[in-house]
């Protein structure tokens, strides 16, 4: 008599009930898997095995290899299964708890990486890990089922050995983790400008002056630190420094870690030219460039920068937006199993598809080969010179070509999309297409960001605790982490100056306080990663570095600062520089790992300058001061009308006019009516 009874398979591997992507690539695994949960964990000490935490994210190619070889291997997924209760996390959804286990792989191994795969005990101490692990001895490197084997006769052999490791290592984690005091006067540096110039002379010291960038492969775009000098340039007029932001956008721009056809960045490059990305395009690395760009356009004028931040923001538009506004979290390396396949050519594809009249110059412009420039594929790519060996007539037809091959390209199975949406990574894109706004003057950036700024505020709203980190298909989950807050206040923030609508502000007020409450760290300085009542481990992680996206904490000390001229309230200010001058030591250490922190003490050299602007014509009057020129530290505040509940507009409307007031420490000099009175003004005092 046949059942419906599910297959043992299907009903063991529980990942086919969760909404992320990346687990639900993971759903058909013979392995099985469990979501990160109290329940696994019972289930691990209840059986007395250890537990196998796989980590990932859905765009992450070693991570599909991987998956590939191993987890879709039934003698594999039987070993696994046998030894170990298995844990597959998605690192976008939990950055809290990858942070803690990354920190243990790189305290025991001296490296990380994603897949992360980490070996726990029951009560979610780590004792043992790495990141991938190929399916046969390679390369020095055991293999996967060797890993498996040897660490489950380890633990069972050895439990009172593995339980002191564990511990061991618990410790050295919590040890990472700062204790900084309260400052007192005296922990403060004499002379700030001169440590700025430190930071700056070590930043170029790194620089690749061929190539753009620094250091060597493989490179990221680095945008913090490009950010720092393109705001030092301006700031004290250091060309070099205004130089090698241009060059190293440029080559950005020219290579392949620029989809040539379809717009937008991939994460990094594998080799120092820019020339061959991991293809994985992510949603915050393409934020974080089309801000520096904007800003770097407002100080440059240059065409090529404008057109870059249209084409990405249409591959923003046609390929990353959900139909209410919000945006993507990621397109994925791979397709049809290969990285790269959806993004390359052939020769033989190239001259078929290109007309005989154009294609000597198509090549030479792309700098295609027969033999291929990347294992026996071309990946389009360009440089300045060639663009001046090529005729006019061809550049005029270029757009034309390129329409063409793009048209060819959609045809192909595309790369997966990661189509959760992660509130942070949009409240940086929010930010970015608001400085794009303000430095271009173009209504489309703002009208998108206004549409997601009110998806993210409805969506992803939560009773319980304020916001939602995640949303995909109707459903908002996980209690928001700091850094999505941070940069969400960073964003309403921003566009309330460009808006003029101090409701943004009112709600940027609301985060910073229900962050204070919940997320304030040991040390009353600084913020922790979770909220104090959704930790997951034991660990307050407390974030101070801008790597591949901004650190919470360097954030919220330029949130606090902004915020505090809106509300006049002194102690956000005082937290704020508290914040950085706790920092300072570690930023002249390491600017290229704290770039906001060096950009927050490249505004302390010199007394910043406010603009408010109150009127009707204040939203008008800000997007024509930013058009002018660009001068980076420059707070600038508006409102269209009476706004009794900001303090910094209380007594400054007069019905009929709009009316810009430009201080400086705190002193006010005549309020004006036009922008051309107020740019003489801001200028004079700059």
């Amino acid at each position: 008599m046949p059942t419906n009874k599910p297959a043992k398979v299907a009903h063991m591997n529980l990942l086919q009930f969760e909404t992320s992507p990346y687990l639900l690539q993971h759903a058909s695994n013979p392995v099985h898997w469990h979501p990160w949960s109290d329940e696994a964990f019972r289930k691990a000490a209840a059986e007395h095995k250890p537990i196998l935490l796989s980590i990932g994210y859905s765009s992450c190619h070693w991570c599909h290899v991987m998956a590939h070889e191993s987890f879709e291997d039934e003698e594999t997924a039987q070993l696994m299964n046998e030894l170990f209760i298995n844990i597959k996390l998605d690192r976008e959804e939990y950055p809290d708890i990858d942070h803690v286990y990354m920190d243990a792989v790189q305290a025991m191994t001296g490296s990380g990486g994603w897949p992360l795969n980490v070996f726990l005990m029951p009560d979610r101490k780590p004792f043992y890990g790495g990141t991938y692990f190929p399916p046969e001895r390679a390369h020095g490197r055991a293999s996967w089922k060797e890993v498996l084997i040897n660490v489950s006769q380890f633990y069972s052999q050895n439990g009172d050995e593995v339980a002191a490791q564990a511990k061991k290592l618990y410790q050295h984690l919590l040890s990472l983790q700062p204790t900084i005091p309260t400052p007192s006067q005296n922990d403060y540096p004499d002379n700030i400008t001169e440590i700025v110039h430190q930071m700056a002379q070590s930043l170029m010291l790194q620089a690749d002056r061929l190539d753009g960038g620094f250091g060597a492969a493989p490179k990221f775009p680095s945008t913090f630190g490009l950010t720092f000098l393109l705001n030092y340039a301006t700031r004290f007029q250091h060309q070099d420094s205004l130089d090698h932001v241009v060059l190293s956008l440029q080559k950005m721009i020219n290579g392949g870690i620029y989809d040539q056809l379809g717009g937008g960045f991939s994460r990094y490059s594998t080799d120092k030219k820019w020339i061959a990305p991991h293809f994985e395009k992510m949603l915050y690395d393409n934020a974080l460039l089309m801000e520096l760009l904007s800003k770097a356009y407002a100080h440059t004028k240059h065409e090529l920068f404008e057109q870059t931040i249209d084409h990405t923001f249409q591959w923003l538009s046609d390929e990353m937006t959900h139909e209410h506004g919000g945006f993507y979290t990621a397109l994925d390396a791979d397709s049809e199993g290969e990285e790269g396949k959806f993004y390359t050519w052939t020769y033989e594809e190239i001259c078929s598809l290109i007309d005989k009249k154009w294609l000597a110059e198509f090549v030479l412009y792309y700098q295609i080969r027969k033999e291929g420039n990347w294992e026996h594929t071309n990946i389009l790519h360009t440089h300045e010179e060639v663009k001046h060996q090529v005729s006019s007539e061809f550049l005029s037809v270029l757009p034309e070509l390129k329409s063409k091959l793009l048209a060819i390209r959609n045809q192909r199975i595309s790369p997966m999309r990661d189509d959760k949406i992660l509130l942070g990574w949009n409240a940086l894109m929010n930010k970015a297409l608001v400085s794009v706004y303000l430095f271009t003057g173009h209504q489309k950036y703002v009208g998108a960001a206004e549409k997601n700024m009110q998806f993210l505020l409805e969506a992803m709203a939560s009773e319980e605790h304020l916001f939602f980190h995640t949303y995909r298909q109707g459903v908002a989950k996980i209690p928001a982490f700091a850094d999505d807050l941070a940069y969400l206040a960073q964003a309403l923030l921003q566009l309330a100056k460009a808006t003029g609508q101090t409701k943004y502000v009112e709600k940027a007020i609301e985060i910073v306080q229900y962050m204070t409450t919940n997320f304030t760290a040991k040390n009353g300085i600084y913020f922790s990663l979770t909220h104090r009542f959704y930790q997951q481990t034991d660990i307050q992680k407390v974030d101070t570095l801008d790597s591949a996206l901004p650190s919470v904490n360097s954030v919220m000390a330029d949130v606090l600062e902004d915020l505090s001229h809106w509300t006049l309230d002194s102690s956000d200010a005082q937290r704020s520089k508290q914040m950085r001058l706790l920092t300072w030591e570690m930023t002249v250490k390491y600017p290229s790992s704290l770039g906001i922190w060096a950009n927050g003490l490249l505004k302390m050299t010199d007394s910043a300058v406010e603009v408010s602007m109150v009127g009707e014509q204040a939203a008008e009057f800000i997007l024509d001061l930013h058009t002018k020129s660009y001068i980076p530290f420059v707070s600038y505040l508006t409102s269209r009308g009476i706004d009794d509940s900001i303090p910094a507009f209380k007594g400054k409307f007069q019905q009929g006019e709009t009316l810009i007031f430009v201080c400086r420490q705190q002193q006010c000099l005549r309020p004006v009516t036009n922008t051309r009175e107020a740019w003489g003004l801001i200028s004079q005092i700059s």
